[in-house]
Parts: structure tokens; sequence; C-alpha cells
């Protein structure tokens, strides 16, 4: 059996902040329509257990301009509103359920939001991905955040690197190659010595039968 993670919430007039509190997340799955339409999925603890959330929001949303970071601890979405108005709730209809509660660390006050830095929030250097490249809740499955992405980015780089070096290698290999050549020149130098060898043997033979030939009587 499913169970529901804690949700918190904000808003400006052109955004909602919607944090899901789970930590250490797998298999998480994410999907929001432009009808405001929220749903999540995920297996956090120890054994595993299922976290579903399916939530359907006050109004309209901006799906294209919308942001996700999936965190150690959290799901945090930044979600741009369709018309930029004030909700005062999250849920179109009746009352929220237990587990969604006001974030006040997030909250902004109508009358301050043009005060500098106020409702001023963005994902940072924490890597928030657009919604609309999800490609809808299979989107998500199997990616552990941003930062396993970042991870996998730094390993295609070193492979990259060593495919350089195989190349390199094979460079070196080319040179052996050349060097297989010099050997073959040393054995044609080598053969023609031995016949020059021979040549000087043949003409000392000469020479002693000359030698030892006796000579005619004048």
């Amino acid at each position: 059996m499913s169970r529901h993670p804690e949700v918190k919430w904000a808003e400006t007039t052109d955004k909602i902040f919607l944090t899901v509190v789970l930590a250490d997340s797998k298999e998480t799955k994410v999907n929001l329509l432009p009808e405001g339409v929220f749903d999540f999925s995920a297996k956090a603890g120890p054994e595993d257990h299922v976290y579903e959330l399916k939530l359907e929001l006050h109004d309209k949303v901006n799906v294209e301009e919308s942001k996700i970071n999936i965190g150690a601890r959290s799901i945090f979405c930044i979600i741009e509103k369709a018309e930029p108005e004030r909700w005062d709730k999250l849920i179109r209809g009746g009352k929220a359920p237990h587990y969604v509660k006001v974030d006040w660390d997030k909250w902004v006050d109508e009358d301050d939001e043009g005060n500098a830095g106020a409702g001023d929030m963005d994902m940072g250097g924490m890597g928030g991905m657009d919604f609309s490249s999800l490609g809808g809740m299979g989107g998500m499955g199997g990616m552990g955040g941003m930062a396993g992405l970042e991870g996998l980015g730094g390993m295609g780089g070193l492979g990259g690197m060593g495919g350089l070096e195989g190349l390199g290698g094979m460079g070196g290999m080319g040179g052996m190659g050349g060097m297989g050549g010099m050997e073959d020149s040393d054995d044609e130098e080598e053969t023609a010595n031995s016949g020059d060898k021979k040549d000087e043997a043949v003409k000392e033979e000469a020479k002693a039968e000359e030698q030892t030939a006796p000579k005619e009587d004048k």
C-alpha cells in the first residue's frame, strides 16, 4: 500500500513553491499538466516503501516555465502560474489533505512582493530541470537527481580522454612498424657483408694454388 509524503507550499503572484519532503527518494517520477494536475511517485526508506501523490492545483500552470530539482532530502518545484494572481490555497475545491502544509519559510505576503529579495527564489546552483523536458511520468524513471547527471557527464569526459590515449598508443605501434623496416635493412647489410667475405676467400685460395703450382722450365 502506498503512502503520502509531506507537501509544503508557498506562493507569490506568479509562482508556486512546492516541496515534497522525502529523503533519499529512488525511481522518482514526476508529471505536471497545464490543467494544474501534479503527479508524483517514488520509493524511499530501507524497505523501499512506495510514496504516491496526486494534487489538483487551484488553477492552470505554465509547464514550460516551471522548474524541478530532485535533492537528497526533498523534491523542490517552482511552478509558474498560467495567470499572475494570488491563489490563497493550493488545492482545487475543498479543504487540503492533512499532509499538505504551508511553507512559512518561503511564504511572501502580497504587500511584501515588491520588496528587494522577496519571493526572488530560483534553483541557484541546484541544477533545476524544466518540467517540459521530462516527457511525462516515465521521463524521470531511474534518474537520481541532477547530481547524478553531472557525475555521468564527468565520466563521459574521461571516456573521451581514454579514447585519445588509445589513438596515441596506435600511433606508437605505427612507429614500431617503422623499426621493423630498419631491422630488415640490417639483415640485408649482413647478407651483403657475408657475400664479400666469400669473394675474399676465393681469391686467397687462388693465390695459394698459384704459389704451390710447379713452375715451367724456361
